[in-house]
């Protein structure tokens, strides 16, 4: 069994076919999703989606890009919200300096928010980065500092320093389409040298199809192409890869149940 660990199944490119999507996804051998919450004032659509599905789980949190929307969100709504069962993680969250569509101080306070509600729930931190990484690094070693927490750095394509900065506070680091990309040698590298312990996969789905998918929309049934590409890479059967990911998704996000079906 596959675990599509990021999508976002309520976006409306998947609207007029929902059940549809995730039928694909088992029928490719994907047994369980998270659906992330970008938004917390869209958080009842989020919850809606996953409540439809048993093996659908989702997070609430509010992404860097709309951190400037929400100037109220603290971490007491956050944790207030997690307390659903069907909320697995607490993001996405973290820094965007490459779009800057919401001011860098506002991003990193809100980031700061989520970590705090991670640390008090105990549900991992969903970290998205980008033209971020030594901020990142920083506020991620800053905040381990005041207490622990757990995460994992999604759609993962910084740099090594990152991902060694991360893997050594105990995140983990998730692989998406961008693995297969034709120029993607470097995130290659990385996902060669980073622990196997410690890698997850995901879609972010409906963006980064993988190849040979690229540039249609994703969904989460391809996960298993970013999964095979992995396997090609640290000279491992794809029933291996999936052994793997699969138990490094449980371990991580420990309210997700496996599928009764799997």
């Amino acid at each position: 069994m596959l675990v599509d660990s990021h999508c976002h199944l309520d976006f409306p490119d998947f609207a007029e076919e929902l059940d549809a999507v995730v039928a694909r996804a088992g029928e490719a051998g994907v047994g369980c999703m998270v659906t992330i919450c970008t938004r917390v004032r869209q958080f009842d659509r989020i919850l809606a989606v996953a409540e439809r599905f048993d093996n659908v789980w989702c997070s609430v949190g509010l992404h860097p890009h709309d951190a400037a929307e929400e100037p109220e969100l603290d971490a007491d709504r956050l944790v207030e919200l997690a307390a659903h069962p069907k909320v697995v993680g607490i993001g996405e969250t973290g820094l965007d300096f490459h779009y800057d569509h919401s001011p860098r101080d506002v991003q990193a306070a809100k980031f700061r928010v989520h970590i705090d509600a991670a640390r008090r729930t105990g549900l991992p931190l969903i970290v998205h980065s980008r033209s971020a990484d030594e901020t990142t690094a920083e506020i991620l070693r800053a905040e381990m500092a005041q207490g622990t927490f757990t995460g994992v750095m999604h759609c993962f394509s910084s740099g090594r320093a990152l991902a060694d900065a991360a893997v050594a506070l105990g995140l983990y680091i998730s692989l998406s389409g961008i693995l297969t990309f034709k120029k993607a040698d470097e995130l290659r590298d990385i996902a060669l040298a980073m622990p196997m312990d410690r890698l997850l996969v995901e879609t972010d789905a409906p963006y980064l199809a993988p190849v040979p998918n690229r540039g249609r929309r994703n969904e989460p049934a391809f996960v298993s192409l970013t999964a095979q590409r992995l396997a090609d890479l640290r000279q491992l059967s794809p029933a291996e890869v999936a052994e793997i990911t699969t138990a490094n998704f449980f371990r991580l996000f420990r309210r997700a149940a496996v599928p009764v079906a799997a």
